[in-house]
């Protein structure tokens, strides 16, 4: 079942390159449409845009998604007790050790990253490091470690790396909208009468809106499942169900990150770091850990 789903997570990180690819050309589109009166220019800047994006996360994910979090890389002299505990889990699952960051929160979270196993880096927060004990910290960075071996840190890389893009590139065409660009180009068609233009107009605009909120269910898609699968992984490292589901009781009483956590990262977390209110949950990208902690107690 592991190495089907390995399979699988490869074969998704394709899907999800088009499907973000498809978004770009999308949003593209609108913001060429709107500001430099011809679509598919904007839609080959987007792509490109998106290409330099997608080959930065590729080729640098490590570093920027841990600078995106304010994260430091410690080593062993500097903490310890997390670097051995990775050490020994990477060892157990049979991966390259990752290095290994902190981030400066009180809140209790963790997060892995990298295209591949052979770059990949986790991370906790000093929070996690102060409340958990040793058998919990195991079961968190089990977790992170699954999702190495599982290869769902590359899926997740290239979500966050496209997934900026796209929110970039919309957030540029509103902020052109409230400062009042494009406004003849709109006149221009409304004087001319064209139902096929207003209508372009009108997807345009709607491609460039959306576009972000698009971009977020595509990740919470992707993510849901993946996050059971590296709990029940970490009970196969550690051998210890109790503990996967003590840290998963601590992490549900959380605080929120204090820090800004942008929603592309956001799904990168074991716990999902803003604690959206009750609206916000129909878009989490995370499982309730409840069900997650009944998911382990069936096992």
């Amino acid at each position: 079942m592991l190495f089907d789903q390995i399979s699988a997570n490869k074969r998704r990180t394709i899907v999800l390159l088009l499907a973000f690819f498809s978004l770009l050309a999308l949003v593209g589109y609108g913001v060429g449409y709107l500001w430099l009166q011809s679509g598919p220019t904007g839609t080959i800047l987007a792509l490109v845009v998106g290409l330099v994006y997608a080959l930065a996360m590729i080729f640098q994910s490590t570093n920027v998604v841990m600078s995106m979090n304010n994260a430091r890389e410690v080593t062993a002299d500097q903490a310890p007790e997390l670097y051995h505990i990775v050490e020994d889990m990477a060892l157990v699952a049979k991966v390259p050790v990752p290095r290994v960051f902190i981030i400066e929160d009180d809140a209790l979270n963790a997060f892995a990253t990298g295209s591949k196993p052979e770059n990949a880096a986790v991370a906790a927060t000093t929070g996690l490091l102060r409340v958990m004990n040793r058998e919990e910290l195991e079961a968190v960075m089990g977790h992170e470690i699954s999702h190495i071996r599982n290869y769902d840190i590359r899926i997740s890389t290239i979500a966050v790396a496209l997934s900026s893009a796209i929110t970039m590139l919309a957030s540029m065409s509103q902020r052109m909208m409230w400062y009042g660009g494009g406004r003849s180009r709109r006149r221009d068609d409304r004087d001319g009468g064209d139902g096929v233009q207003v209508m372009i107009l009108v997807l345009s605009l709607l491609a460039v809106v959306l576009a972000p909120l698009a971009a977020t269910l595509v990740q919470l898609a992707i993510s849901r499942q993946r996050e059971y699968l590296a709990d029940a992984s970490s009970v196969e490292l550690t051998r210890n169900p109790e503990g996967m589901i003590r840290a998963l009781q601590k992490l549900e009483q959380s605080k929120p990150m204090s820090q800004p956590v942008d929603d592309a990262s956001a799904a990168l977390y074991i716990n999902d770091p803003m604690k959206k209110g009750s609206l916000q949950k129909l878009f989490y990208t995370h499982p309730p850990i409840a069900d997650r902690i009944a998911r382990l107690r069936q096992m």
